[in-house]
C-alpha cells in the first residue's frame, strides 16, 4: 500500500505525465526492479487503494443488520462508506477525489478504475449470495471473503501536506468499524457459518443487483469528483448515492419464485 500511496502523490502533485515509475519507487523507497515485480506499469500502482474501498463496500452490505431488506441493506453499506466522519474525513475525501479525477483523463488510469469497479461487482454479487443464503437457512453468518469492491483507501499519499491521516473511503471508501464497530447485529436465530465451497453461484438476478447497486455508488462518487463541492451535504457522494438507489428502489431486487 505504501507503492500506492507514494504513486498517489506524485500523481496529484506533479501529474501522470511527469511521473514516472522509478520516481513513485524512489518515493516508496524501493528499487525500480522491485516496483515492476508488482505492477506493470506506473498507472497501475494505485490499483490497490481503488480496490480496499471497494471492498469496503462490499463488507458494509456483507456486515449490515441481516434483518434489513436488500435496498435497506444497501442504504446503510452506503451511509457507513461514504459519509465522511463515519467512513473517511472529509479531508482524505479530496484524495479521492483526485484520484477519481485522474482516472476520468487517463485513458490508462481510467483502465485500471474500470477493471476494479468491474471486480467490485463480482464481489458484491458474492455477498448478496451469502445474504440470501443466510436469510433463507437462518444463519447469522456465512463464511468467505467479499473480495474487492467505495474506491479508494489510505489514499493519502506519503509525504503529503495533511493532517497525516490515512484515507479510507468507500467508496464504491471510510473506517471498518466507523462510530466504534461496524459489527453484524446478532440473531437470535442459530448461528452456523457455511464454507463458501458450499455456496452456490451468484444468480442471474443477483449479479444485476450488484450491477446496478454497484453503478449507483460508481457514479455518485464519479459525478462529486467533477465538482467542487464538499464531500458532505447534498451534493456529496453519500447523498448523490442514496439519491441513485431511491430512483432504482422500485425494482425487483429478489430472484423469481
Amino acid at each position: 500500500m505504501e507503492i500506492a500511496r507514494a504513486a498517489a502523490g506524485l500523481f496529484a502533485a506533479r501529474g501522470l505525465k511527469a511521473t514516472r515509475a522509478e520516481d513513485i519507487a524512489q518515493a516508496a523507497g524501493i528499487a525500480p526492479r522491485t516496483f515492476y515485480r508488482y505492477f506493470a506499469s506506473k498507472e497501475e500502482a494505485v490499483a490497490p487503494l481503488y480496490a480496499a474501498g471497494a471492498q469496503r463496500w462490499a463488507e458494509a452490505v456483507r456486515e449490515a443488520p441481516p434483518e434489513l431488506s436488500l435496498p435497506d441493506a444497501l442504504e446503510h453499506a452506503v451511509r457507513q462508506t461514504l459519509t465522511p466522519g463515519v467512513g473517511i474525513s472529509s479531508a482524505s475525501w479530496e484524495w479521492v477525489r483526485t484520484l477519481i479525477r485522474l482516472a476520468s483523463t487517463s485513458p490508462a488510469l481510467g483502465k485500471v478504475w474500470a477493471e476494479v469497479c468491474h471486480a467490485s461487482e463480482g464481489a458484491l454479487g458474492e455477498v448478496l449470495r451469502e445474504r440470501a443464503v443466510r436469510t433463507a437457512a437462518g444463519l447469522d453468518n456465512v463464511a468467505g471473503p467479499a473480495g474487492p469492491a467505495g474506491f479508494a483507501e489510505s489514499a493519502e499519499p506519503v509525504g503529503s501536506a495533511g493532517s497525516g491521516e490515512s484515507v479510507q473511503p468507500v467508496g464504491p471508501g471510510g473506517s471498518a468499524k466507523p462510530g466504534g464497530s461496524t459489527e453484524p447485529a446478532v440473531s437470535a436465530r442459530p448461528a452456523g457459518p457455511v464454507e463458501p465451497a458450499e455456496l452456490p453461484e451468484p444468480t442471474p438476478r443477483q449479479r444485476f443487483v450488484a450491477a446496478v447497486a454497484g453503478a449507483a455508488v460508481r457514479v455518485a462518487v464519479e459525478s462529486w469528483s467533477t465538482t467542487d463541492s464538499p464531500p458532505n451535504g447534498p451534493g456529496g457522494p453519500a447523498e448523490l448515492a442514496l439519491r441513485n438507489l431511491e430512483a432504482v428502489r422500485g425494482m425487483e431486487w429478489r430472484d423469481p419464485e
